[in-house]
């Protein structure tokens, strides 16, 4: 009786284990989150500059970041939006930037009514990092952070557990 019982069980086990429920929804193979980068000319009469992308989901979210660094020295990066005042303060201008699915359009605001007359340095040769993160925040996170750390670059990579090594740049 017990090897009736135990041949049972042995052909209960094989049998169970191998059943399989039906399949699942594809998963998401884009690499989100990432960061991208992009150095261009602020020219007119729009001074703007859209940049496509690609592999965003609706709920996913954007920050841009403005390299504020001198050439030699380490990146230092801010967030947009970042406002500068010429003019003895008398006027303003900032880069800002706005975003839909596939696609981010970074721009130029300000109070002078001709923009062409900023600086050479406000306009030309500008590199922004664009960092998709998941609009799930936590999925991907290493702990949970506040949300002031999305100023810091360099907490919002490691948050995100982003490698910024070897970023792809954009024209």
């Amino acid at each position: 009786m017990k090897k009736i019982l135990t041949l049972f069980a042995v052909v209960g086990l094989i049998v169970f284990s191998s059943c399989e429920g039906p399949e699942g929804p594809p998963g998401y193979d884009a690499p989100i989150p990432f960061v991208t980068e992009t150095t261009f000319d602020f020219v007119g009469p729009n001074y703007n500059k859209n940049v496509s992308l690609t592999g965003m989901l609706s709920g996913d979210n954007i920050l841009v970041y403005e390299l504020v660094s001198a050439p030699n020295q380490t990146d230092k990066w801010a967030l947009l939006p970042q406002i500068y005042y010429f003019n003895n303060g008398t006027e303003t201008a900032q880069y800002n930037f706005s975003f839909s699915k596939n696609n981010v359009t970074i721009f130029v605001d300000g109070s002078l009514s001709d923009l062409s007359q900023l600086p050479s340095n406000f306009r030309i040769g500008k590199t922004f990092r664009i960092v998709i993160i998941p609009g799930d925040d936590g999925v991907n996170a290493k702990k949970s952070t506040s949300k002031s750390d999305y100023l810091d670059y360099n907490a919002v990579i490691k948050k995100y557990n982003i490698d910024d090594s070897n970023i792809k740049k954009l024209n």
